[in-house]
């Protein structure tokens, strides 16, 4: 996953800046991450809503709530006036101040930055600023304390500098996402970046002599082929009939897990309309041991976003206009965001999200399981665990279509 915040530009004319500290950036004690969980959550299903309205019909849904917000709020430290109210009222942090989220980042970059054995996950930011343009060292002395940042220079030529920005998405996504940037505005003048990267393998792995070809209903009149794995075992499932849909966790080894919600036939936007952070919560609380059949497709999909008119339906406004308020930036250049752009992987195999070799053995009883048979469109979530934070989130119409 990366998110790239590809052009400040400086507007034709200057728009007063107020002083970035009269928004509530005062030096309190900083808060623990988990404090920021239950508001970026609501921004996660809030950005899903925008998202799907902004999506062709039957089209896939996959993106980084952590990521987004993320750099939401490093461009915050460098908002002021009604800039950074309306970025903190989206984000739904009002309650705080820029200093106590800024420590609530650094708390979660700093968890996040030790790679467990069998699973990697590398959240982290940069700042690529073209030769030319100071920004003020407060911002990107913020940038590398709070938001895991990097700071390079990248050329005045508009080609080399993509070239440079490529290279260093393409080295922190593991080569998954290539080719982000490819054009960039003239008067471009730094792009910030976010980068996602998670990898990790099935606590249970399925075996891939299992796999069939089977059909995947994306909707009532059409289907398509898909490699559908298959595991009988425990996993935490749980029926929730009330309200139309069947929840599969599967865990990863180490801290993480992905949840699947598969909503009843024809209940996929019954079940859209009403899912928030207190379902989530309330499944992950749910969830118990049960012994099924799991059927679940293998895929890999590729989606990107741009997310100007996304952030703007969603109260981001001053930030992309002529009146933006990145005083915090530079003092003397008029700032805005030209462009924000997000692209998000997803690879689901027999051993979890990238290839490695692990054979496992289960002893089990021999009573005829329940079937759980994943043919058809599913939200699917990637949970860290111990933040409650959700990595990444989406929805698979289809899960051939790249």
């Amino acid at each position: 996953m990366c998110s790239i915040f590809s052009c400040f530009k400086p507007p034709p004319e200057s728009a007063g800046s107020a002083d970035r500290h009269s928004s509530g950036h005062s030096h309190t004690d900083d808060i623990s991450y988990h404090r920021l969980s239950s508001p970026n959550a609501d921004f996660a299903f809030a950005l899903y809503k925008s998202l799907k309205a902004n999506t062709a019909a039957g089209k896939n849904i996959f993106y980084s709530p952590l990521g987004i917000s993320s750099i939401l709020s490093m461009v915050s430290a460098g908002a002021g006036g009604e800039t950074h109210s309306q970025l903190f009222s989206t984000l739904g942090y009002s309650a705080f101040n820029q200093t106590q989220v800024n420590g609530a980042y650094k708390h979660l970059f700093d968890v996040h930055g030790h790679s467990q054995e069998n699973l990697q996950l590398d959240v982290g930011n940069a700042a690529a600023v073209r030769s030319g343009f100071n920004p003020l060292e407060t911002f990107l002395n913020d940038v590398k304390e709070f938001y895991s940042g990097e700071i390079f220079t990248v050329s005045q030529d508009l080609s080399e500098a993509a070239a440079k920005i490529n290279r260093f998405i393409a080295n922190k996504t593991q080569g998954k996402i290539k080719d982000m940037v490819k054009d960039l505005d003239p008067a471009m003048v730094m792009v910030l970046i976010n980068y996602v990267y998670f990898k990790g393998l099935w606590e249970n792995p399925f075996q891939s002599d299992m796999t069939r070809q089977a059909e995947f209903h994306v909707d009532k009149t059409t289907k398509v082929q898909v490699d559908m794995m298959s595991r009988t075992g425990h996993y935490k499932v749980y029926w929730d009939e009330a309200n139309h849909a069947t929840v599969i966790s599967l865990p990863y080894k180490g801290d993480a897990s992905m949840m699947i919600v598969l909503p009843d036939e024809d209940k996929m936007e019954e079940v859209e309309g009403y899912i928030n952070k207190d379902h989530i919560r309330r499944w992950r609380n749910s969830v118990s041991m049960s012994y099924i059949d799991l059927f679940m497709p293998k895929f890999s999909i590729s989606t990107d976003a741009s997310l100007e008119s996304t952030l703007k339906k969603m109260g981001i406004i001053n930030a992309f206009g002529e009146n933006a308020d990145f005083s915090g930036i530079s003092k003397d250049l008029p700032l805005k965001i030209s462009k924000a752009s997000h692209k998000a992987v997803l690879s689901v195999t027999e051993i979890g999200t990238e290839a490695t070799a692990v054979s496992t053995m289960e002893i089990t009883t021999h009573m005829l399981p329940p079937s759980i048979r994943i043919d058809r469109p599913f939200l699917v979530f990637i949970i860290e665990n111990f933040s409650g934070s959700i990595l990444f989130m989406g929805k698979i119409n289809n899960p051939t279509a790249e």
